[in-house]
């Protein structure tokens, strides 16, 4: 029995022992060897898709005057805003606001559809988008009212001529999302900006001084038949932020209601197409109203500044944000730092355009105290690339092959429409190209370093050889691709090219 228990300890001790030195010598891994490709940053400013400054052109339906192409196609280049801007932007974008004048009772005429479309087919043509937006009128009249300078009736429309309106204009707007960069809801009060309003409710010392339940009920009816009228994909601005609160909750939601999440984010559901136009961005601590609890049947209006800027904050991380500045007064809390605030709003509120040609006032302040040229790269998006990391061995058919990009986004916000990434690998003996998903959302390249980590399977269908890569940030629309006006481009020297719209990420892959 002894030597039985005496050998099974022996037996242990050799396993253990012959163990222990198997495990002293592992295997030894040896990584790939790797790249790194560094890039330089350009300080140039150039045009990008769906952001910047804006030129506004309106027109109104009784006297409709068309798109110019070759007006609209010249803001692709240096241009002076109108209103007596005294510096020059590249603009990508279209403000077209067209005045139903005559239809406050009637349905759109044919011919003005027909004038509609042909404006979208003029923006395309130009490669330009269009920021849309329809009111019934542009006139302040003034009298002896409370306000003065604007008095009842303001001439805009009831409420189910309107709905009928949007009805007539959805498939227009369906088969034209392409050229819409996005649509500001409008229709309702004096300029479309939802205030002076005959049919749904005078929040201003003329009306009631604030919007009853039934008026929020009659506006969410139009925020619903916009949503319903443009696909997906596009968004809708709204004039202030409680008024997405009370679409999304009921007219008596509170203004401390939680705003969307990232998860929420571009999900094709209405909090997630819902952004922001701020037509007095500057111009008083509550940018005049923007910032206001605007109450209901049984709450009055008043201040809700601090909870509704951080809600607009919020969700214009995520969203559609733009507007225009309309009065100097607030200066010099409007003005470039380190007087004033202008670049650090634009940064906190995710601004992604604004208007070149009003107030002039404001912006040629912006001109004058050095900050302009910051604010023109800086609206929307700025991708700039670091640095890419990749295998310096080939790649094998049928076998992944990783590499990672390191950007930068220098601008107030992220693009708010999709831009599907794309490798673009090209042969350098016959020029042909492969493309690959690169399997990411450039969405949520939000502002700040972003670390994109991309994956390629080539298999037999691409040959061995050497390819060139790049990178490429087409529109969504296929009907847009090959369009170099429609692709994003990098802040980056010597990657642009500009025939196809291409980045070049300046190295080349060896597939065998």
């Amino acid at each position: 029995m002894r030597k039985l228990l005496y050998s099974a300890i022996a037996a242990f001790c050799l396993y253990y022992f012959v163990g222990c030195k198997k495990s002293d010598s592992p295997a030894i891994y040896t990584p790939p060897t790797q790249d790194t490709v560094q890039y330089v940053a350009s300080e140039e400013d150039f045009p990008n898709p769906d952001r910047g400054f804006y030129h506004v052109v309106e027109t109104s339906a009784d006297a409709f005057v068309p798109l110019d192409h070759d007006q609209i196609r010249s803001w692709h280049s240096l241009q002076r805003g109108s209103g007596g801007g005294i510096y020059n932007v590249y603009s990508t974008l279209v403000f077209r606001n067209i005045v139903l004048t005559g239809f406050t009772n009637q349905p759109l005429s044919a011919d003005l559809l027909t004038a509609i479309g042909n404006d979208f087919a003029t923006a395309r043509s130009a490669g330009m988008k269009l920021i849309l937006r329809f009111s019934y009128t542009s006139t302040a009249n003034s009298g002896s009212c409370p306000e003065g300078f604007i008095c009842p009736p303001y001439g805009d429309a009831p409420k189910q001529i309107v709905l009928n309106h949007i009805s007539q204009l959805k498939l227009l707007l369906y088969n034209n999302a392409d050229v819409i960069s996005c649509m500001q809801m409008g229709f309702v009060g004096t300029w479309g900006e939802n205030y002076y309003s005959d049919y749904f409710g005078d929040p201003s010392s003329n009306g009631t001084g604030r919007l009853l339940d039934q008026n929020w009920t009659d506006k969410a009816s139009v925020i619903s038949a916009l949503l319903n009228a443009l696909p997906a994909d596009r968004m809708i601005q709204v004039r202030t932020p409680q008024q997405k609160q009370r679409f999304l909750f009921g007219p008596t939601a509170p203004v401390t209601v939680a705003g969307m999440t990232g998860d929420q984010a571009y999900t094709g559901t209405d909090v997630a197409r819902i952004g922001f136009h701020n037509d007095c961005l500057l111009s008083s601590p509550d940018d005049y109203g923007t910032y206001d609890d605007y109450g209901n049947s049984n709450s009055p209006r008043q201040s809700a500044l601090g909870v509704l800027r951080d809600y607009l904050m919020n969700d214009g991380k995520f969203t559609a944000v733009g507007g225009e500045t309309c009065d100097d007064s607030y200066s010099p809390f409007n003005d470039c730092e380190p007087t004033g605030q202008a670049q650090a709003e634009l940064r906190q509120m995710h601004y992604s355009f604004l208007n070149c040609d009003y107030n002039n006032a404001v912006n040629n302040d912006w001109e004058t105290g050095g900050c302009m040229d910051a604010i023109r790269k800086n609206l929307g998006y700025r991708f700039v690339l670091n640095n890419t990391i990749h295998p310096k061995d080939p790649a094998e058919k049928g076998k992944k092959y990783s590499f990672t990009i390191n950007l930068d986004n220098l601008g107030y916000a992220a693009p708010f429409n999709d831009h599907p990434a794309k490798i673009i690998l090209r042969n350098k003996a016959d020029n042909k190209e492969y493309p690959f998903d690169a399997g990411t959302d450039v969405r949520t390249w939000y502002p700040g370093n972003n670390i994109v980590n991309i994956s390629l399977l080539p298999n037999d269908s691409v040959p061995s050889g050497t390819y060139s890569v790049f990178l490429v940030l087409p529109d969504k629309y296929t009907r847009l691709w090959g369009r170099s006006d429609y692709s994003i481009r990098l802040a980056n020297e010597n990657v642009w090219e500009a025939i196809d719209g291409y980045n070049n990420l300046l190295f080349d892959l060896t597939i065998k």
